[in-house]
Order: C-alpha cells, then structure tokens, then sequence
C-alpha cells in the first residue's frame, strides 16, 4: 500500500500532526490523509492549530468529500470574510483538488486519481489475512489497544429452550463484541446462566413425576422444557384450589437441599445444567456466536454475598422500611385505608423486607434476593481487571440495571464508573403469557426452509452450490439477524417471519445476494480476465465515471462508519452502510462493465469490484454474517 503525502509546504506543527496521525490512524483510514490536507489549509489561512481544524473536517453530504462548517471554530471576524480567506487562497495539491463554498461551509474536494489510488491499494493490503486477524483488518483501528472489556449477554435460563426473547440480547451482544475487538480492545465475552433457585427444585419435581430418560437422550432440552411447563401447571392448579401446596413444598425442599450441598442432588442439577449448556452451544455455533466463559448465579459464593450485605450495612445502606412504606403517597393511602376499616390489609402491606436507601433521600425499594445475580458479579473486577463491562440487557430493565449500578456507586466500589448497560426494545409477537413460545430452532428452520425453497427455483445455479443444507441455513440465519439489527437497537419491532425472508427489499437474503453477486464476477470474466497477481500496478486512473468514483468515495468511509457504530454502540450503522453498499453495486453492473472490455480497463474495474466485495464481506463478518460466495 502507497500512502502519499503532499508536497505542498506545511508548518512545522502541521508535520508533527500529519506524521503523529500517519503512525496512529492514516495507515487503517486513507481519508484521514485527505483530512489532514484539508486542516493544514485552514491552518495556514486561518491560523488555527491543526488538530482543531481537523476536528472540523467531516465527512461531506451531496457529492461534497468534506465540509467545514467555519462557525464552529467560534473565531473573530465575519464567518463569509474568513470562508472567502479559505477558498480565494487555496493552491490545489496531489491530495485537495478543489475547495468550494456555500453560505458559512466550506466544501473540500479529493484528487479522483490520488484517492482511487490509495482508497483500493489500502483495502487490497489490509484484507488479506493474517494469524490474529483470519479475514482481515480493513476498517478496524487501534484506539482500545491495551484495554479489556468484559461483555456479557445472552444469558439464557438452564433446562428451558433458548426463544426468540433471548435473540436480540445475542445478537446485539455479540456484535458489540465484534465491534470492540475490531478497535483493537480485549475482548471477553460472558454468558451469565439463569441456572439456580427454586425453578430447578419445581423441575427436579417434575421430572421425578414426567421425566423420561429416553425422551432425555434424544432432545434433552425440549423434554426438560415440557416437564417444567407440565409440573409448573400442577402448581398453579393446587395454588389456584386453595389446598396444600404439596409441589411447591417439594420444590422448596429440593432447592434447600442443593442449597446445604446434597451431593444426590447437586448431581441432578449439574447433569440438566450440562445438558442445558450443550443444547445452547449448538444454537450458538449455528448463529456463529461465541462465549470465552459460561458462569450462572450458581457461581456466587454465599461469603461474598454476605460480605456484599455487611458493606451496604456498614454504609448505613440497608433498612427495614418497605417498598410500601417507601411510596410518596403511603401516608395518605394508610390513612385512607384505615378510615375504610382496612388495617389489617394496611399492615400486611408493611411486612418487612430488605431495602437500599438512597443517600439522595429518594428511597429506592430493591428487595436484596440472597440468590439474585446482582450481588455476585462484582467478583469479576477482581479477576479480569476490566476497564469497562457492559451488559446487554433488555430495555425492560432498565430500572433494575440503573439500581444496581446506584447501589455499587453508593458502596464505592473502585469500577462503579466502569459499568455500562446497552439496551435494546421488544421483539413483538415472539411470545405471550399464555405460553406461544417460538423458539429460535423452529424460527431459523422455518428460514432456512423458504431460502431452500427458494434456491432450488433454479435448478441450473442450485447445482452449483456445494452444500445446499449450509447455505440455505446461512441465508435464513442472516434473515433473522437483519431483521433485528436493521433499526436503531432501542426501537421494538414487530416480528414478521414472512418480510424477513423475503428477497425484496432491504432483507438479509438481498444482503447475500449481493455479496454473491460479486464474488461471480471473477468467476464470470476468468476467461477473459485474471485480475493481477500485485494489483497495485493496475492502472486505476482508468476509473473516470462518476459511479467509479461514488463506490470508492464510499468503501473509503467505511473505517468512518466502525468508528460512528463503535461511538453509539450501533449494529444499524453498519447494516445502512452495508444496503447502501449493496444498492451502489447493483446501479453500476451496467455502466462499469468488466467482459468483453480492453483489457486495462477491464482489470481496473475488477479491481474495484474485488475491493467492494472484501469490504461487504469485512462489514458482514462485523455483524456475525458467514458471507456467501454462491447460494
């Protein structure tokens, strides 16, 4: 790869910026090159120091490469007597070709040629592979090198089928894990198991009353999944009759027996938590989805949960006030209820509990469950030394989440100011109370069925595919995926199984199509042309169309767009990059045609094609994708 610098005079202050930012950004973001140049000019007819003018160099909209806008650098003087100064005194360069204006913006324009040149020579380098980057390292920067993050997500309940609830948790966790290694932080990723408490004393029940060894053997989870719905059912029958609870007795016995160390069974529940575990690892290497450890709240140790307890108390954290109690109303609604001959219902409602007392005066009611997760996780610190932890946790939680961060802020605990919770919305129609659980297994099988269907419409390209089985999971897979990362992450949507396996519009299949697309381009002209072995001598100033240069302009962004997905932690950003990606492509087979052209001309615009489908593919593996190269 060529990195050129200008050769126009700088300032001294201007060299130190330029080499600083060639050693740390410029060799993974050609544009940063292009930025620099553009600072260095308002450096010099402005006078203001490099770094805050390239601070206010973006990206440009409507054919503009960068915008300036002059307010910002709040400076003395009238903001069209200091645009004027920028662009009547601008000498163009190997880098900057032209500047313009409009109103208070001043618009900067790259040198077709210099780009080109740099933007392809840089994606050829860096995709290709190396041993700690298999697929590459175009896009990825260096801005968390020497950082750890711990992120956990996912976190799915043992014995019970992993649903659709459980979906976007994975798959935006796994994303932001993604994300955060492409910016060079360490990365280890924790799936935290529901896989204690008294739901596994009510599943030792009723698998004692339902349980079949065979049914066991062949799909352990499911069967543990109807023995617990079927022994959940008998509980709620003799707690809806009004006589002896006789199953949840049993249960609560069962789970006190785990509790006090009964090896009998410990040994049940660790055979359904493995069992559990194995099931979740096959769904999880079907979504191409990975965890460094498994733990569970069976992991917390009773003297660190106790030791939790002491700290609140020590900190004068703990009371026995009541949620009830705790209400800004109460005193008017015990008073009301009193006048109404309810005492004994007002005193009921003041039984005491366990509750965490704001240092603010605003009482917050947390009842502390000794077998809650919450108490339990500041052991990590101790052991992975983070400097930042994420949880990607449900919007429905966000009160939960905000609580337990407050309640480690008051304790003072040294990484309270390290944890970050990363919400997401509903999935809608996934599920209801009434207990219509769509399970991911079933969701994915039924993708995978319509793309099957799908490929084998033609017969001629179906037998090209060597494993129609895998690819046609791949694609349904990848429907599932974009369906859920398509909007902005905060935003519930509604599941629709049949718009997302569709091949209209912006859809997952649509997304593989894409990538397909430009892999058989090479296969398509390979008797014609074979792209060169260094394919930095083709000459790539044959590329004058204008759609030439959008596609370029666009793959040279991308480093931009990981860098804005990484700031809000977004898998939006990269999906709208990759559609638009897609959509660039597809409006230029017919004008930057490879067969039948000369034969310069053709190797240019094949290298262009190659360099678009390693960034489509770089972008797809972000989000968790397998690309495809035929379907």
């Amino acid at each position: 790869m060529r990195l050129t610098l200008s050769s126009s005079p700088f300032t001294p202050s201007a060299f130190v910026f330029r080499c600083r930012l060639t050693r740390s950004r410029s060799l993974r973001c050609v544009l940063d090159l292009f930025r620099t140049a553009a600072a260095e000019h308002l450096h010099k007819r402005l006078g203001i120091p490099v770094e805050t003018a390239f601070s206010g160099v973006d990206l440009g909209r409507l054919k503009n490469d960068f915008t300036v806008a002059v307010p910002r650098f709040r400076l003395k003087g009238k903001n069209p007597e200091l645009v004027a100064k920028v662009v009547d005194n601008f000498e163009p360069t190997e880098l900057i070709e032209r500047v313009t204006s409009e109103g208070v913006f001043i618009h900067f324009f790259a040198r077709t040629t210099t780009l080109t040149r740099l933007v392809l020579d840089q994606i050829n380098e860096l995709s290709k592979p190396t041993e700690t980057r298999p697929h590459g390292a175009y896009g990825s920067n260096a801005s968390g090198v020497g950082k750890k993050l711990v992120i956990e997500f996912s976190s799915p309940n043992i014995a019970k089928p992993f649903h659709a609830g459980h979906l976007r948790s994975t798959i935006i966790g796994t994303f932001l894990a993604n994300l955060f290694e492409a910016s060079g932080w360490d990365v280890t990723r924790f799936n935290y198991l529901g896989d204690w408490g008294k739901q596994f004393g009510l599943l030792a029940v009723g698998f004692e009353k339902y349980g079949s060894e065979e049914a066991l053997e062949k799909n352990a989870i499911m069967h543990l999944f109807n023995v617990y719905v079927a022994v959940n059912k008998d509980a709620k029958a003799e707690e809806e009759a009004g006589g002896p609870e006789e199953t949840n007795e049993k249960a609560k016995a069962v789970f006190r027996k785990m509790e006090d160390g009964d090896e009998e069974t410990l040994a049940l529940w660790l055979r359904f938590r493995d069992l559990s575990i194995k099931a979740y690892e096959q769904v999880y290497a079907r979504l191409n989805v990975r965890f460094d450890v498994y733990s569970g709240e069976s992991q917390v140790e009773s003297n660190r949960i106790r030791a939790a307890i002491e700290t609140l108390q020590e900190k004068n954290l703990v009371t026995t006030k009541t949620k009830n109690e705790s209400r800004p109303d109460w005193d008017k609604r015990r008073a009301e209820m009193k006048e109404a001959g309810a005492e004994a219902e007002a005193q009921k409602l003041t039984e005491d509990v366990a509750e965490v007392k704001l240092e603010d005066n605003v009482n917050l009611a947390l009842a502390i469950d000794l077998n809650e997760w919450k108490l339990g996780k500041p052991v990590r610190y101790e052991k992975y030394a983070f400097d930042k932890m994420i949880y990607v946790i449900g919007d429905q939680q966000d009160m939960h989440v905000a609580q337990f961060f407050k309640i480690l802020s008051l304790m003072k605990v040294p990484f309270a100011d390290r944890l970050e919770h990363v919400n997401f919305g509903r999935v809608n129609g996934m599920s209801t109370r009434r207990g219509e659980v769509k399970f991911l297994d079933e969701i994915l099988d039924t993708s995978k069925e319509a793309m099957m269907a799908q490929m084998k419409s033609n017969e001629e390209k179906f037998r090209l595919v060597e494993d129609p089985e895998e690819t046609s999971d791949q694609i349904g897979m990848t429907c599932v995926k974009i369906q859920d990362m398509q909007s902005k992450r905060i935003i519930s949507y509604n599941f629709d199984p049949a718009r997302m396996t569709s091949w209209d519009g912006d859809t997952g299949a649509y997304l593989q199509y894409a990538h397909v697309r430009l892999c058989s381009i090479e296969r398509k002209v390979a008797h014609q042309v074979v792209l060169r072995a260094d394919p930095s001598q083709i000459n790539v100033d044959l590329l004058t169309e204008p759609k030439a240069r959008e596609i370029v302009y666009l793959l040279a962004t991308y480093p931009d767009v990981v860098r804005a997905a990484f700031k809000a932690y977004e898998p939006s950003t990269i999906v709208s990059y990759c559609f638009k990606l897609s959509h660039l492509i597809s409006s230029a087979w017919e004008t930057l045609i490879v067969m039948n052209q000369e034969q310069e001309v053709a190797q240019a615009r094949l290298y262009l094609y190659r360099c678009a489908r390693d960034v489509l593919s770089s972008a797809m593996r972000l989000l968790s994708l397998t690309p495809l190269e035929r379907m």
